[in-house]
């Protein structure tokens, strides 16, 4: 296992494998890749990677986009990765979950993870672009029938849907998924920008009265992340608040290294300036062994965001 300056582990590999997206999320971050990216991995090239990182202690590994069920090799990436990591997730706007649930956990995916930012069909078309509700909780439905947990990731941001956290908080209970409620993020530049100042909703006093409410309260080791099973009428609810907005103990317990869907190194989401090439290398001829050296570079540069 190799770990940074900063004693934190790199155990966490997120991957985008395209920057496509079916959507237009007006708050879209975009994986921190911020450029047009046309040379997206092959399956093989991303194979190689998780089978590289596998032998330096990454045990999980999330896909994610743009959309990853937009690529229409996505059942051959999964396959061809899983026997190498413990924990093979993926993030999706649930477009395609209804058709794919199946065939993905049959091909290795472990869990998902669905944006879900409305129950309002109103607001969830202002927020993504598109007018496909439900289809996306009929692809839940369908999720929750092979692969666990699942969960519902829903950034919630200031006169858009703040009004909807409990509704969402006994949705979740109703359909035996995890909620994971997301401040928005952003790098310290943009913090002062009128489109931050006007969306950005904090999580703090709701994750005191989820405490307040709480039967049971967990921690993961990930970010030292909270877990709150709520009682609701439909049930228990868990619910997860990801606060990664000058949350020094969010960084101080990050365990996750990013990579472009071109194929470049990424220390983290709110970073511009690390940005490491390793594709080129690979498809240049380079060994594993020179691939481990660049790997370990990029550790040696994590770096915790909020200091």
């Amino acid at each position: 296992m190799l770990y940074d300056r900063f004693g934190r582990p790199a155990t966490n590999l997120r991957i985008s494998i395209t920057q496509d997206c079916n959507y237009r999320c007006f708050f879209c971050h975009r994986e921190g890749q911020h450029f047009n990216a046309r040379l997206e991995m092959t399956p093989a090239e991303i194979e190689r990677l998780v089978r590289i990182a596998s032998r330096l202690g990454i045990r999980k590994v999330k896909l994610t986009g743009g959309e990853p069920t937009v690529r229409d090799d996505l059942l051959e990436i999964v396959e061809r990765i899983k026997p190498y990591v413990l924990d093979l997730s993926m993030t999706t706007n649930g477009s395609r979950l209804k058709e794919l649930a199946k065939p993905l956990a049959k091909a290795g995916l472990d869990r998902v993870n669905v944006s879900l930012h409305s129950l309002k069909p109103d607001v969830y078309k202002r927020i993504t672009g598109v007018d496909m509700l439900e289809t996306v909780l009929e692809g839940i439905e369908e999720a929750v029938k092979y692969l666990s947990p699942v969960k519902l990731n829903m950034t919630v941001m200031k006169g858009v849907n703040d009004g909807e956290i409990w509704d969402m908080v006994d949705f979740a209970a109703k359909t035996g998924t995890v909620l994971q409620l997301i401040e928005l993020e952003a790098p310290r530049e943009m913090t002062e920008t009128g489109f931050f100042r006007k969306y950005f909703y904090p999580l703090k006093p709701v994750e005191r009265e989820l405490e307040k409410r709480a039967v049971e309260t967990r921690e993961r080791r990930m970010h030292r992340r909270k877990k709150y099973f709520v009682p609701t009428d439909y049930g228990i609810a868990e619910v997860e608040v990801v606060r990664a907005m000058h949350n020094t103990v969010f960084c101080a317990n990050c365990t996750r290294l990013r990579v472009t869907s071109n194929g470049m190194f990424k220390t983290c989401l709110l970073r511009k300036n690390d940005l490491i090439d390793f594709a080129t290398a690979m498809r240049n001829g380079a060994s594993d062994g020179e691939l481990v050296e660049i790997f370990k570079k990029v550790v040696l540069m994590r770096e915790p965001y909020w200091k």
